[in-house]
């Protein structure tokens, strides 16, 4: 799966790495990190992380736009300053009572920030990757590049809520408290005047021990909570910086291996480049109409995909068990996950590798890779506290583990000359990713409404077992694959040598405008049964792919070489 790749992606796929573990751990603690500090609602937290989501990936539009006038390799670097400058404002502690104003200020600021930075950096790298491709020798590998691209996003994403947990948990212990999911909502009840159950008072109190509880009153207490899970997240915040110099080290001192595709059309023009890509008005047309037609349609995944962060993660903390025991402990733990994802690439290379040595060598790697992933599963607990955001880790983990197995379907089918085209591999996506949401309506029967959670007191009195979430997570990665890595190759290889730039950065807007339409799961929340949230998501992936498969074969004509 390795062999005949260009060594400039490696670099290219390192740096990006580097980058989605800081936003990924971030954003695993962001939405939480609202309600938690600023006492948002779950319909407000939601319209904030929306609107967010929808400006990072928005904002590659205006970057790929400059790039393909400036040059790609200048809005890659500038994007790293301006994200850093970001995620320092969003990490520095600031008061949410004294002054609510300022820190909401600041972190809009710092937000504002990270997605200006993104912009110029994230479609930009992109595009000097498939520019790699550009040469004959690599073309024929352009879509299993981009896997391999996307499975290093995603080794990133991967570590990032396992590293947002160890640093809220750390920060809470040294304070001498718990995390528990229901007590930020508590604690800015009792700030508000409104919490007056006894219990509640109860569970409030005893989350600090002994003679230091009892001599805080509840108000005081509370506001002492909030600060300081505050904190706890702005440490999380934190580590994105820590990331953002990684990648930016391996970016320059890797830079001679992809060097020569930092280089537009213009550019190339003015330098009397002999193999610019001349199509006319009418192909140029051509493509542009097809690559909004697909922009249009991944709307809907994307929509679905995010809920992750939002309508998902509600449904984690409220309505999913707290604890795991048996076989399924492995997976709220990332190093047996991070082994088992490795192992997977050297089981592989037992196969495919050319060399009885090198045969020998993978398969003795795997073996041990897979005693020490049992080993630290046997040494863990045998029922474990799970928090909300562990499961975000589930999707980047299969996304890693089953990038192999994608590649080796698809290259058995290319061989066969069966593959099919990125529009089909888009619309089946569609289809896949409304089966996840079919889960969650399984998942969801007999449950009470989000409304009526607060008769119950804020958790469901029967949750669920997690394994309806990590499967509704694994099917929403098969549509992934399906679909995301398959749709910026298609556009690298489509778009215009003129608009590359442009066309990539109108992938992330189409994605912008599904992280922001996200928010309605979480704006309907409070107002709909739960069963409802999950059919509309599951109808609209259905209608997209049907959508997708019936203007098919206009795609595949307009874009054929």
């Amino acid at each position: 799966m390795f062999k005949g790749q260009p060594k400039g992606l490696y670099a290219l796929a390192l740096a990006n790495t580097g980058e989605r573990f800081g936003y990924y751990t971030m954003l695993a603690i962001f939405l939480l990190y609202l309600q938690a500090k600023f006492g948002f609602s779950a319909s407000a937290a939601g319209q904030f992380y929306a609107i967010f989501l929808a400006a990072v990936y928005f904002m590659p539009v205006i970057g790929g736009w400059l790039a393909d006038k400036i040059g790609f390799g200048k809005c890659v670097v500038t994007g790293v300053c301006v994200m850093f400058l970001g995620y320092v404002c969003l990490a520095v502690p600031t008061d949410a009572f004294a002054g609510r104003g300022f820190a909401l200020a600041l972190m809009i600021a710092a937000l504002l920030l990270i997605a200006v930075g993104t912009g110029l950096f994230k479609g930009n790298l992109q595009v000097m990757t498939g520019n790699l491709y550009d040469d004959p020798k690599f073309s024929s590998k352009r879509d299993s590049g981009f896997s391999l691209f996307y499975m290093a996003i995603n080794l990133g994403s991967m570590f990032a809520p396992t590293a947002a947990t160890a640093l809220t948990n750390s920060h809470l212990a040294k304070a001498g408290l718990i995390y528990k999911a229901d007590i930020p909502a508590l604690a800015h009840q009792c700030l508000g005047g409104t919490l007056a159950d006894s219990s509640s008072l109860q569970n409030l109190q005893a989350l600090m021990p002994g003679a230091e509880a009892q001599a805080m009153n509840l108000t005081d207490f509370s506001q002492f909570y909030i600060t300081q899970l505050s904190t706890a997240y702005n440490l999380g915040f934190a580590v994105a910086c820590v990331s953002l110099i990684f990648s930016i080290a391996i970016y320059f001192s890797t830079r001679p291996l992809f060097k020569h595709t930092d280089v537009n059309a213009k550019q190339q023009a003015a330098a009397g480049g002999d193999n610019v890509v001349e199509l006319t008005p009418k192909q140029t047309r051509e493509r542009i109409v097809a690559l909004c037609f697909v922009f249009a349609v991944v709307i809907f995944f994307w929509m679905a995909f995010h809920q992750n962060g939002s309508s998902l993660t509600y449904f984690a903390r409220d309505y999913t068990r707290t604890s795991v025991s048996g076989i399924t402990r492995i997976g709220f733990n990332i190093w047996p996950l991070f082994l088992i994802a490795i192992s997977v690439y050297t089981l592989f290379g037992a196969f495919q590798s050319e060399t009885i040595k090198a045969k020998n060598i993978c398969a003795a790697v795997t073996v041990i890779l897979w005693g020490g992933a049992y080993y630290l599963y046997k040494g863990m607990s045998e029922s474990i506290s799970i928090l909300p955001q562990q499961f975000q880790q589930f999707n980047p983990f299969f996304v890693v583990a089953l990038t192999p197995i994608s590649m080796a379907i698809f290259g058995a089918l290319a061989n066969k000359g069966k593959e099919p085209s990125a529009p089909k591999k888009i619309g089946l996506g569609m289809f896949v990713a409304g089966i996840g949401y079919l889960i969650m309506l399984m998942a969801s029967k007999g449950q009470p409404s989000p409304s009526e959670l607060i008769s119950v007191g804020g958790v469901s009195p029967d949750p669920v077992v997690p394994e309806f979430l990590i499967g509704t997570y694994l099917v929403l990665t098969f549509a992934e694959l399906l679909l995301s890595p398959m749709g910026i190759s298609f556009v690298s290889k489509v778009a215009p040598p003129k608009y590359k730039g442009l066309m990539m950065g109108c992938w992330f807007a189409a994605t912008a405008i599904g992280n922001y339409l996200s928010s309605i799961p979480s704006m309907l929340w409070n107002n709909v049964p739960l069963w409802a949230n999950w059919t509309i998501l599951m109808a609209l992936c259905a209608i997209a792919g049907a959508v997708m498969f019936s203007m098919l074969k206009k795609l595949e004509a307009a874009t054929a070489e």
